[in-house]
């Protein structure tokens, strides 16, 4: 699990972007890492250090606010801040060509979905069946079972008693510069980048 870093300062920081802005191209352009990261993530950040500055949740780790926060802006915003930093840290400019799951995660995948190609159509017409803006997920319930759930807006499946092991954005934001209105398209080229090694790192074993 992503883990944000939080000083008795400054508040919660920027998650730690781990490859150059312009690394996931043509996936992910430069332009829409600058502005997906560097604006819209930061201003999350920014309001969630305002919202939660002398509140019950002061003290509170980011995933204990998305947990329990109360439906409104405090929730949105940390839910924002996490799904985003878990978000950035599961693509990799150094995927192979033939990219997909090894080892403990394909053969969860394999026993809940049947096989990876199975997955990845039925979390492609998902995100791109998604009306409005949100999330989709592969998510871990707490029996180990692998589910896709659509999330709205800041949930995360946290909020759900699930770990989130992939998710894809599909606020316009995250593709609006590259696809225009063509999320399928965007939603498509992301497995070429999906660094599946982090997302098995995110199982509950």
């Amino acid at each position: 699990m992503s883990t944000i870093l939080r000083s008795n300062i400054t508040g919660f920081q920027m998650p730690t972007l781990l490859y150059p802005t312009s690394a996931l191209a043509p996936a992910i352009s430069q332009a829409t890492i600058e502005y997906h990261y560097g604006k819209h993530l930061q201003a999350y950040v920014n309001k969630l250090n305002e919202l939660v500055a002398e509140s019950d949740f002061e003290e509170m780790t980011l995933r204990e606010i998305v947990e329990f926060a109360p439906e409104g802006p405090l929730f949105n915003n940390a839910g924002q801040v996490l799904n985003h930093s878990l978000y950035f840290e599961q693509f990799t400019p150094t995927a192979p060509t033939n990219n997909h799951p090894t080892g403990a995660l394909e053969s969860s995948i394999k026993f809940d979905f049947g096989n990876f190609d199975t997955l990845r159509k039925k979390m492609e017409e998902a995100a791109t069946t998604l009306f409005g803006s949100g999330w989709v997920w592969l998510a871990q319930d707490e029996t180990g079972k692998l589910n896709i759930i659509n999330c709205i807006n800041g949930d995360n499946p946290i909020r759900h008693h699930m770990t989130p092991l992939f998710g894809i954005d599909v606020w316009e934001h995250a593709y609006y510069l590259d696809y225009q209105n063509r999320r399928a398209d965007h939603v498509k080229k992301l497995w070429s980048i999906v660094d599946w090694e982090m997302i098995e790192s995110r199982l509950n074993m």
